[in-house]
């Protein structure tokens, strides 16, 4: 089945809690907006239902039910962690997973105000992830890479940006992407990363973040991959409030997270850019975040 064909409604959700996990089965269930490879349902007020929309989806859900079990006691925000696992079964032929809820809203539809304290908040977060990951971590076939190595995929989402839909100066952006091509590889061990830290992808309250969701890109590596989170997330003047507290990004990591906050932000434009026009895999409040983004990166030296 291709995730066309599965009617994902509430009625599969309660069937499926029903056959595998009946003692949550008489929890309120409500659909969930937004969401990319995963369908997502509240369930009662301290759960949440994933139900995979694609295929590979559940190979992701997969690990992040492996993994995150082994992270989450050593972070300082809070991350959805695995309460329960569903098996395939002839009502739907995919695992699903039933997972704490993180508590608030996510940063596409709202917005920070209490930028130092989500700039200590971030750095908090990324010092206690990132660390010297075990050899059996997962790897990643589309992130981890030198920025030399995705020079292709830079170009491509460039282009693909309708004429005025990036509102900033092309040379300026292909400049920050040079630098990053420029410095030097990452030295150190892989180690632990979200992967995919985006404005839909973490959640806020009371005007600073709240926690991290959604770990099914989590692989090891160059940890300027989730350092672009400081352009990506924070709002202005907050960037460098982040690096300090940090602490150890040397020049070159630096360099090489701003030019793949570049990246993510050219990306979040296009995938906002599609939902304007009613496109598959579209979200129209992406675009205004990823033009933010990129206000801050090209801001930035």
């Amino acid at each position: 089945m291709t995730g066309a064909e599965i009617e994902i409604n509430a009625e599969l959700v309660h069937a499926l809690l029903a056959d595998q996990h009946p003692d949550l089965a008489g929890l309120p269930l409500r659909e969930v907006p937004g969401g990319w490879g995963n369908q997502m349902w509240r369930l009662g007020d301290e759960l949440a239902v994933r139900m995979p929309r694609m295929e590979g989806v559940p190979e992701l859900l997969r690990k992040e039910c492996r993994w995150l079990p082994v992270l989450a006691p050593r972070l300082p925000l809070p991350v959805p962690t695995p309460v329960r696992i569903g098996e395939p079964s002839a009502r739907f032929p995919r695992p699903w997973s039933v997972m704490t809820w993180v508590r608030g809203e996510p940063l596409d539809s709202t917005s920070i105000s209490r930028g130092d304290h989500a700039a200590d908040a971030l750095a908090g977060f990324l010092r206690a992830l990132h660390v010297e990951a075990p050899a059996e971590a997962p790897d990643s076939a589309d992130r981890g890479a030198h920025p030399k190595k995705c020079t292709d995929g830079f170009e491509d989402f460039l282009r693909a940006i309708a004429p005025g839909g990036l509102a900033a100066d092309v040379r300026a952006v292909r400049d920050v992407w040079g630098d990053a091509v420029a410095a030097a590889e990452w030295q150190g061990p892989p180690v632990w990363l979200h992967g995919d830290l985006h404005p839909a992808n973490v959640v806020v309250a009371d005007g600073t973040l709240s926690g991290v969701v959604d770990f099914d890109a989590l692989f090891a590596g160059d940890p300027a991959w989730d350092l672009a989170a400081a352009w990506l997330l924070l709002p202005v003047g907050a960037g460098s409030r982040f690096f300090e507290a940090y602490g150890h990004a040397d020049e070159a990591t630096v360099r090489r997270a701003r030019g793949l906050a570049a990246l993510k932000s050219l990306f979040l434009i296009l995938m906002g850019q599609n939902g304007d026009r009613g496109l598959p895999g579209g979200k129209p409040t992406w675009g205004p975040a990823g033009r933010a983004a990129l206000d801050r990166v090209l801001a930035t030296s």
